[in-house]
Parts: C-alpha cells; structure tokens; sequence
C-alpha cells in the first residue's frame, strides 16, 4: 500500500479499487475485498483528524483536553465528574486522565478537590476520590470549540445527504461494535493515539 507521503502511483482519482487490483495480480488469492473499506477509513481519519487537529490549534487547545473538557460539559451542572467517571466516559486509562486533569488545571480549565468515594469491598475504610470540575474558562473554552469542531465536521460531511449520513452512520456502528468485540478492545481513542 502506499504511504501517506508519496502519491500513488496511479491517474485513478480513487485508487482503492487499483490497490486491490495489483494485489488480486501480484497475489492471485489474497483476500482484498476488505481494501475498500479499510483504506477508506484510514485516509478519512488521517484528513479528519488532521483537519480537527488544525481548528483546534487555532482555537488554542488540543484534542485531549477538548475531549476532557467536553466529557465535563456533557455530563451537566455541575459540570463535574470523578476521575474514574472520567476514565469510564473517556474510555481511556486513569494515568491518561491525570495527566490531562493536571494540564488542564495548569490552563485554568478546571479545579481538583477531593470526593467522596465508597467503602472499600469488605467496608474497610475509604477510597481516595478526586472531583474535576469545570472553571467558567473551561466552559467559555468547550463552549466555542465544540461550535467550531463541530460545524466544520459538519461541513465535511454535506457530501452525503441526510439519508446517506444515517445509513453511513449505522453501518459503522455495527462494523465497530462487531471489530471491538471480535478484538475485545472497547477503548475509543484517536487515531495514532494509544491510550
């Protein structure tokens, strides 16, 4: 396959179908029909997430702490959270999550204090807990990015009308469902992005 820094060597405006078509020559056999979705989907998240990593560096945040501070927004006045809610809604590991409450603290975008957590199994004693909750610049923050990530990605998509949105939509649903459970790995991060 061709990388990400050299054209293909190819006048195919859409060359998925000559990849697969020189691996079905060079290797008569190969199973290439899942080519045209994967490839696909590779590029489409490079060009995404790209594209989203350039509205956010203009808005003045990153990706990770745009998706903490849009966990928080969501979750509603308070607009507070646990560090383990945060991990379980992040879908992402308690260390990536410190680290990005601690940035963001840093930023001004939120403010730490200590939480009430359960009894341990057995009721003895007490979990540690830490609430992370929002500072009126962190929602002033998530507020207009969202609008502007958001808006834009809208814009990518009016290539396909509403129907082909939803349909779209739903195929990838099930395909992501059925790959995180034949892998058994329900993480959701970005792309080149192991958390």
């Amino acid at each position: 396959m061709a990388s990400d820094d050299h054209p293909l060597d190819s006048a195919s405006d859409y060359p998925v179908a000559d990849i697969a078509a020189a691996w079905e020559r060079e290797r008569p056999g190969t199973p290439v029909s899942s080519i045209g979705i994967v490839t696909p989907l590779w590029r489409l998240a490079k060009l995404l997430g790209d594209d989203r990593r350039r509205v956010l560096a203009r808005a003045g945040v990153d990706t990770a702490t745009l998706d903490l501070l849009s966990v928080l927004r969501r979750a509603g006045e308070p607009y507070a959270l646990t560090t383990r809610e945060l991990a379980d809604r992040s879908m992402i590991t308690a260390g990536a999550i410190s680290q990005r409450v601690a940035r963001a603290e840093r930023e001004g975008l939120v403010t730490r204090r200590p939480g009430n957590a359960p009894r341990t199994q057995g009721g003895a004693g007490r979990r540690r807990s830490v609430v992370v909750e929002l500072t009126s610049a962190g929602h002033r923050l998530v507020e207009s990015t969202v609008d502007q990530v958001l808006t834009r990605e809208a814009d990518l998509m009016t290539g396909l009308d509403p129907d082909q949105q939803n349909q779209l939509a739903e195929l990838l649903r099930v395909l992501l469902q059925d790959v995180q459970r034949r892998l058994n790995d329900h993480r959701l991060t970005q792309v080149g992005e192991p958390e």
